[in-house]
């Protein structure tokens, strides 16, 4: 074979390209037979670059984007990276690398992302001790707001260690806010699997705060600089009598340079319901004038409260900071013990713990406590083919009351009641590569997505309209009324008279006395449904993970039983094989 050449200085490539390349192609060649790292050293480096697999498992892209970001890093510290998809590893696999850094995300109730499933199946099963040979480190990304915080990466960490894997460096798990914590943990892992071949052979970088360049996704206006989006129309879908608020909202992207495809998110940027600032500032006795540090310098603590900070679930700190002021568990005379005024189940939001402290914290050390509110992701219903400079949304409004008092979700019903009096939102585009209609127009597609999983099938059915795709189309879709809840009626029944929408299963939960949901109509077609999958369909779900998409995981796989004459485990392998081909995906949340 012949030797691989360096990417000369002269190639049109940024340096961080060059070193990201020079690792990429050492790590294909290093992996073909009869071509050792050690054949290239005379090539590529003085020593040869040290085999690195980066591991992925990713729901809506973030960790696989994550993944790259390793890769070029590693590729400029002396390791020839191979960036791996989940979905593409097995035990074999694994059991033959060297350096494994794996990062995941968790979803749902604790669930691994889909293309993460089989492996993570696969891993919990094991017995004996196959990995022995393997040094490895997990980041896991998550949300506290979950109570099955990062499970995924906690298992994967776990299982290697108990399969025979050397742990390098701790589990690092990470929140909504993971920049800082990721970087620290890539930083001490590439130096931790460098170590062994010395410091001489690394091509040691300055620290990747400083070194890692934006990617093209990130560049102009990105989640760290969003675009302040016009926003155009803000409509409630729901009819007189209805228990739900979902609102369709429309942005205009004019000028902004962002793109995006059907199938991708759009990331906004909210603000805090002034009557809860108001509230908060109650509760500590401020007017709201006093200065305090924020991410954009010092403000008024009013302003702070609204754009900043996260007024949800306290944050350890916050509890701590106020801790030692609150009253314990204690036995009245009577030996009843009276309630506790806090404690780390009776608490939901800030301005709860607040309340319950005898003593206030002052502004600034509240506010250094309190979490940077987050950005929050929604699916984006519409297509850009469709609706050109523009992009569409689908929120329910969350409210609720506890406690006594009226809870409100943050973004949902920020956009509802002052989206349009805000006049701009910040917002960014998350791009879901593996939540896309099909690559060819003439394939099927088979669309499950109740409520506001609704959102992405309306923007693919309206980019198959676009693109004059043959395709056959099929939507389930339900709610609780159809008189009240049958989001974008006219549009569907539209799209199911022109012939681009083939057909429409309605489920609608409260129109009759027994309840009935999307996946009782796909039992009742089951045979066509089968058939449509058996023809080479895609299957598509959306909406909400912790019981609809398992209730509709497990329907599918009655329906691949009953329809196509198979055992539970055959199922479970053509569901399988469905995944593994991309003829299955999810965006649950």
């Amino acid at each position: 074979m012949s030797p691989v050449p360096l990417i000369p200085d002269t190639a049109p490539f940024s340096p961080e390209q060059r070193a990201w390349l020079n690792g990429f192609f050492a790590g294909v060649f290093s992996r073909t037979s009869g071509c050792q790292p050690s054949a290239l050293s005379s090539q590529l480096a003085p020593q040869a670059l040290q085999p690195l697999t980066i591991l992925f498992g990713s729901q809506t892209g973030t960790a696989e984007g994550l993944a790259k970001k390793m890769a070029k890093e590693a590729g400029k510290r002396g390791f020839a990276a191979t960036v791996l998809d989940m979905a593409q590893a097995d035990l074999a696999r694994l059991a033959g690398e060297k350096n494994l850094l794996v990062i995941t995300s968790t979803y749902g109730d604790g669930e691994p992302p889909d293309n993460a499933r089989a492996l993570y199946l696969a891993l919990k099963g094991a017995g004996d001790r196959p990995l022995t040979s393997v040094r490895f480190s997990v980041c896991s990304l998550g949300d506290t707001n979950y109570a099955q915080f990062c499970q995924c990466g906690k298992d994967l960490d776990a299982w290697f260690e108990r399969l025979g894997a050397t742990r390098v460096t701790p589990r690092t798990d990470c929140d909504l806010n993971y920049d800082a914590p990721f970087t620290a943990w890539l930083d001490a892992s590439l130096n931790a699997l460098g170590s062994s071949v010395g410091a001489s052979s690394l091509a040691i970088s300055e620290p990747i705060a400083t070194k890692v360049a934006p990617t093209s996704e990130e560049s102009g206006y990105s989640k760290k600089n969003p675009f302040p989006a016009p926003v155009l129309a803000v409509r409630n879908l729901n009819g007189p009598g209805s228990a739900k608020e979902v609102n369709h909202i429309e942005f205009s992207l004019e000028g902004s340079g962002l793109t995006y495809e059907a199938g991708d998110a759009l990331g906004v940027v909210p603000q805090n319901c002034p009557a809860l600032v108001a509230d908060v500032l109650a509760a500590l006795g401020c007017d709201g004038e006093e200065g305090v540090p924020s991410p954009a310098g010092e403000l008024p603590l009013r302003r702070a409260l609204t754009e900043c900070y996260d007024l949800g679930k306290p944050s350890a700190e916050l509890l701590s900071l106020v801790g030692g002021a609150l009253r314990p568990d204690v036995a009245s005379e009577s030996g009843h013990k009276t309630p506790p005024t806090l404690t780390a189940q009776a608490h939901h939001h800030v301005i709860d713990v607040l309340l319950a402290a005898p003593t206030k914290p002052a502004p600034a050390a509240l506010i250094g406590v309190l979490k940077k509110i987050q950005p929050r992701l929604y699916s984006i219903s519409s297509s850009p083919k469709a609706h050109a400079g523009q992009v569409h949304l689908t929120v329910g409004a969350v409210r609720y009351e506890k406690d006594g008092r009226p809870r409100k979700g943050v973004c949902s019903t920020f956009l509802a009641e002052r989206g349009l009096a805000a006049g701009k939102v910040g917002v960014f585009v998350h791009s879901n590569k593996a939540f896309r209609p099909p690559a060819n127009g003439d394939t099927s597609m088979i669309m499950v997505g109740p409520g506001t999983g609704i959102a992405p099938f309306r923007a693919f059915l309206a980019e198959r309209r676009a693109t004059g795709a043959k395709g056959k189309n099929w939507l389930f879709f339900g709610d609780q009324k159809a008189t009240a809840d049958f989001l974008y009626r006219e549009e569907l029944t539209g799209l199911q008279e022109s012939g681009v929408l083939t057909r429409l299963d309605l489920a609608f939960s409260r129109d009759q006395a027994e309840k009935i949901y999307v996946q009782h109509r796909m039992l009742e077609a089951a045979a066509e449904l089968y058939a449509w999958l058996e023809k080479g369909a895609h299957f598509y779900v959306c909406g909400d993970a912790s019981r609809m998409a398992k209730d509709v995981d497990t329907t599918l796989h009655q329906v691949i039983e009953k329809a196509g004459g198979k055992t539970p485990a055959e199922a479970a392998t053509y569901v399988q094989v469905l995944r593994s081909t991309k003829r299955y995906s999810r965006d649950v949340y």
